[in-house]
């Protein structure tokens, strides 16, 4: 149980990076409103999103003390990546981005900088982008948040990947399919992936499909996706913000004891595949911004996703101080700008800081694939028509050398939509099996809950998703599907 002081530090730390992702929105100078907010420190063209951004602040800071307090390696993937800002404010807090760009110094010329620079020409993306510190996942490319998440846990076994999924983003097919992926993790070789389905009800103008349908349906949906969801609502009502903090720290711990759970038991001899804990967290679209504006709901409905006070008229520009200064960043930041060392001293230190770990910079953990000499499976031809033989059958006889030279760093796998054999790389079962921790009969093949060639599932979608979280938490494998076969043939003639 948290006490008040630390519940009102873990408040204070969210109110800043709430402050931090506004205020990138907005401003071009005077970052801490030390004087009167004028039209000349707003940007002329504000481009970006508000609505999903709190939400994911409040997740990130109660990442951050669960990192701390149990010296957890995690990284974090935003699906609703186009509040980028929130990305960006979080980083910035920690002091990783200051570290990656020394330019943004954490000092009031250095949040100036930070907030100019935000979907600002010759700056940087609206969306979490490549240059995020932190982040494997373009918040631009919806649905492939969960497949980038599983990626990055295959052969992590002592890595957590929290994953924040919009409720927009759920609708699209890869996301859809992507919840099937953990039928094909194992617990004990594997890191763990934590879905946060983050449920704020609107898409740009419509509403989401799964905000829409009873509690009992979506839990049902999601039990039957193989997981055992917890569900958190907040800011519906006036619930204190310090009671809503202490609420969602006693789920995390339970959530926390579960994963430990499941990898406990994944370490006998029980390889019963387990229901896997994920967070349905529902909160207003736009929580804590403006609620009303020119007589119109913003927070808690589909207007509060972008911009959720535009410059277009004179007493919009009170409304955006007041909404700036309800954040209190006097209390926040020092004179000079910087966070105050209370707020500081929450987050977690060196590679444990999401925006640094190393997982989430693959570059720092890569180490080189041994590879045979590939002139070793040259075919002789002595004559045309001398031999019979097939260029994908010896492939596969180089890619079977290769499991066998890398079985102790366990760092390279096959993605591919179920035609691994059909493609004649038959071979490669000569050393490894098909990854699968569902049922399985003794009529299958090559399945094994060690498997290293991940061609169990067709949705391409998926095969490639899972490929590019492996490569870019450090590394090796390679997409192989009839159709990509047929395209690296096109594209040699």
């Amino acid at each position: 149980m948290l006490n008040p002081s630390e519940l009102k530090k873990i408040d204070a730390y969210w109110r800043a990076s709430n402050y931090l992702a506004a205020g990138q929105l907005y401003l071009l100078d005077n970052p801490m409103l030390r004087r009167p907010l004028t039209r000349d420190d707003v940007k002329k063209k504000i481009v970006g999103h508000w609505g999903t951004v709190p939400g994911q602040n409040f997740v990130y800071v109660h990442l951050n003390r669960v990192i701390k307090k149990y010296d957890q390696d995690m990284i974090l993937i935003s699906g609703p990546g186009h509040g980028g800002n929130f990305f960006v404010a979080n980083a910035y807090l920690d002091g990783t981005y200051s570290e990656v760009y020394p330019n943004i110094s954490r000092d009031e010329e250095g949040m100036k900088k930070l907030f100019k620079q935000f979907s600002f020409p010759g700056g940087i993306s609206s969306h979490v982008a490549p240059e995020t510190p932190g982040s494997i996942n373009e918040g631009g490319e919806l649905g492939y948040s969960i497949a980038h998440a599983f990626g990055a846990v295959f052969d992590n076994p002592d890595l957590i990947c929290a994953v924040t999924v919009g409720d927009g983003e759920a609708e699209t097919g890869p996301l859809a399919t992507g919840w099937q992926s953990n039928k094909l993790v194992n617990p004990r070789t594997d890191g763990i992936v934590l879905p946060i389905l983050h449920l704020n009800g609107y898409k740009i103008a419509n509403p989401t499909i799964l905000s829409r349908i009873s509690d009992e349906e979506l839990h049902e949906f999601f039990h039957g996706m193989g997981y055992e969801p917890y569900e958190f609502v907040a800011g519906f009502d006036n619930e204190d913000h310090l009671s809503i903090h202490r609420r969602f720290a006693e789920l995390f711990e339970t959530v926390f004891d579960e994963i430990c759970d499941i990898k406990a038991a994944a370490q006998t001899d029980d390889m019963t595949r387990p229901f896997y804990p994920m967070i349905i967290f529902r909160t207003p679209k736009g929580w804590t911004g403006p609620k009303v504006v020119d007589g119109n709901q913003i927070e808690g409905s589909f207007r509060a996703h972008q911009v959720p006070i535009m410059m277009d008229k004179p007493e919009h520009l009170q409304m955006l101080k007041d909404w700036l200064l309800s954040y209190h960043p006097e209390e926040l930041f020092d004179e000079d700008g910087k966070l105050i060392p209370e707020l500081k001293a929450l987050a977690p230190t060196g590679d444990r800081r999401i925006g640094s770990n190393p997982h989430a910079n693959g570059g720092k953990l890569l180490r080189d694939l041994r590879l045979p000499d590939f002139k070793d499976y040259a075919v002789d031809v002595p004559k045309p028509g001398a031999v019979e033989a097939q260029d994908m059958i010896e492939l596969g006889g180089f890619v079977r050398d290769i499991f066998e030279l890398n079985e102790d760093a366990k760092n390279f796998r096959i993605f591919g939509p179920d035609e691994t054999m059909s493609n004649r790389l038959g071979k490669v079962f000569e050393a490894t099996n098909r990854d699968w921790n569902g049922e399985a009969y003794d009529t299958d093949e090559f399945l094994a809950h060690d498997g290293r060639v991940m061609d169990s599932m067709l949705s391409e979608h998926m095969c490639e998703g899972w490929l590019e979280g492996y490569l870019l938490t450090g590394r090796h494998g390679f997409f192989a599907s009839y159709e990509a076969f047929i395209r690296v043939v096109d594209s040699m003639c």
